[in-house]
């Protein structure tokens, strides 16, 4: 949104080539790709892309993660070294892509042994007998879990955990 003439002079004109956008009653809508990272971007009506800009975010029980989000993508405008996504740790991510993998595999019509072979190698799914392996189990909660996720609860990736 447009910064109020108190909080700033300073132009950012990293938001002056934004490239293609979709104008709508809501204002101009535009996915941005900086550093490897894809932003989506909301200037509100009547907004100029090359004045000066201040940043709106909730104050809500997400608010953390939109003020780490926007630190990424000021960072990245800026030129400077973007700091991780802290959502999900590297094992979540690495379970992520297997259940996604696992749910084309069967939606394509694979088998839960198919998917294991593809995953694990032959050898190690013939390691054992399939009905009681634990490959076979894993398979199937991947299968489970990304079922789970597509039917919506890929939005819980969005926010930080809670810590106790």
């Amino acid at each position: 949104m447009p910064s109020p003439d108190f909080l700033s002079t300073d132009l950012f004109t990293g938001l002056a080539g934004i490239g293609a956008h979709h104008d709508s009653p809501q204002g101009s809508h535009a996915i941005v790709h900086d550093s490897g990272i894809a932003t989506q971007l909301l200037l509100f009506p009547g907004s100029e892309a090359s004045c000066s800009r201040a940043a709106l975010i909730p104050l809500d029980s997400a608010t953390l993660g939109r003020v780490e989000a926007l630190v990424r993508f000021w960072r990245g405008y800026s030129g400077r070294p973007v700091p991780p996504d802290t959502r999900m740790t590297v094992q979540q991510r690495r379970r992520l892509r297997l259940m996604m993998r696992a749910a084309d595999g069967r939606t394509n019509g694979a088998s839960y042994r198919e998917i294991a072979t593809a995953f694990y190698g032959t050898g190690r799914v013939a390691s054992s007998p399939w009905k009681t392996s634990p490959l076979r189990s894993t398979v199937i909660g991947l299968v489970k879990g990304a079922r789970t996720m597509i039917a919506g609860g890929y939005l819980q990736l969005l926010r930080h955990r809670k810590r106790s």
